[in-house]
């Protein structure tokens, strides 16, 4: 297809851009919080909270009105990109630490509904049956990377915590220009007459079923491990030492054990669409859910050992989540793949959601043994979906 890997690599670049809005408020939190004083480590929650949910709330609108697939989906994203933008450059007007700024983050989450699942339709649009996991694997590997960097930057010393939301909202501004450049693929198909209950095919499909079954069970896990795993490493080495760990050597692992799932998620797409999907996600759900089983008996053992086994959960963790993207765009009505995509990632993160505030309270109560433990669960339901989906 004439024109394919430069439209791919464009919607890739503007794609990473638009979602450095997502990360930085993670990055900036403790620089915000060290400024306002007396606000509680709370607020730094609320900032990561209020993306996540305002996301969940966004791609419920926009699959309800089936908008990815209604609209020019280079022109929803452009604008959502546009849109979140300003929502994160606002809080530099705002009262540091006060509501406003949870409230601006939330429409900043909103917005990204416009961005990251329409992002992945326009990939599939260019992609074929050969190269549909790779080409998602490319784009959630950017999404991978842009959820470490805030690791990096805090390893680092961190930067101003107003220079790292400018810059944020200027690559989005970047991100959506780069819109203007990209052609729509040869699988792009114009939407059916609008329908209410659209978004309802992904659970009547007994694929699409299936496939989103899988992705629950893997982000189950993903993003309370994501979260947490920070803390759990810094307390680790902390334990091995006798002593508190330095903030930057746990930050740098915690970079590393994130930032290498972007290779996993790669490496995955290669595979999947050679030897299939089925096997690729019951692969790394395994692998991810046996992690999740030895993290607790490898607390406190030597930092390098540690590391070691998060670095191999990292690749694991994420090798499969482009996979359940890709067999659910394959599955899909043409007409439907942004639609169908977007009700799949609401669905996902919202479960994000319960899982990344029910991982302090395992913690306190049954250490992160436990805590982790529990994690598995998912994993674990995941593998049987996607059993039966290849059945």
């Amino acid at each position: 297809m004439p024109g394919k890997w430069r439209n791919l690599a464009l919607v890739t670049v503007a794609q990473v851009l638009a979602l450095s809005i997502w990360f930085s408020g993670t990055a900036a939190g403790p620089g915000m919080l060290a400024e306002a004083g007396g606000i509680g480590a709370g607020f730094q929650a609320l900032l990561t909270s209020a993306v996540q949910a305002g996301f969940v709330c966004g791609t419920l609108v926009s699959a309800a009105l089936a908008l990815p697939d209604r609209y020019d989906p280079r022109r929803v994203f452009a604008a959502s990109a546009l849109l979140g933008a300003s929502a994160n450059a606002l809080i530099l007007a705002l009262p540091v630490g006060g509501e406003a700024a949870v409230a601006a983050r939330f429409v900043t989450g909103a917005a990204l509904a416009g961005v990251y699942p329409v992002g992945m339709k326009l990939a599939a649009g260019w992609a074929d049956r050969g190269d549909m996991g790779l080409v998602v694997g490319l784009l959630v590997g950017g999404l991978v990377l842009g959820s470490a960097s805030p690791h990096l930057v805090n390893a680092l010393g961190g930067l101003d915590w107003r220079l790292v939301l400018a810059s944020a909202s200027g690559a989005a501004v970047v991100g959506a220009a780069l819109m203007g450049l990209v052609r729509l693929g040869p699988r792009h198909a114009p939407a059916p007459p609008f329908r209410a209950a659209a978004a309802l095919e992904l659970w009547r499909n007994r694929g699409t079923r299936l496939a989103t079954l899988g992705y629950l069970g893997h982000m189950w896990e993903l993003y309370a491990m994501w979260s947490w795993v920070g803390l759990f490493l810094a307390a680790s080495f902390a334990a091995w030492r006798g002593g508190p760990a330095s903030a930057g050597e746990a930050s740098l692992a915690t970079f590393a054990v994130i930032a290498v799932g972007a290779v996993g998620s790669v490496v995955a797409g290669l595979v999947a669409d050679r030897i299939g999907r089925v096997r690729v996600t019951v692969a790394a759900m395994a692998v991810s859910g046996a992690c999740c089983l030895l993290a607790g008996p490898a607390f406190g053992l030597h930092p390098a050992l540690v590391t070691l086994l998060c670095l191999v959960w990292g690749v694991a963790v994420v090798a499969d989540s482009a996979q359940f993207s890709a067999s659910v765009a394959e599955q899909s009505e043409p007409g439907l793949t942004g639609t169908m995509l977007t009700v799949q990632t609401s669905l996902g993160f919202a479960l994000t959601l319960v899982t990344i505030h029910l991982m302090p309270v395992l913690v306190a109560r049954a250490g992160w043994g436990g805590a982790f433990a529990v994690l598995a669960i998912g994993p674990a339901l995941g593998c049987v979906a996607m059993l039966r989906l290849r059945r």
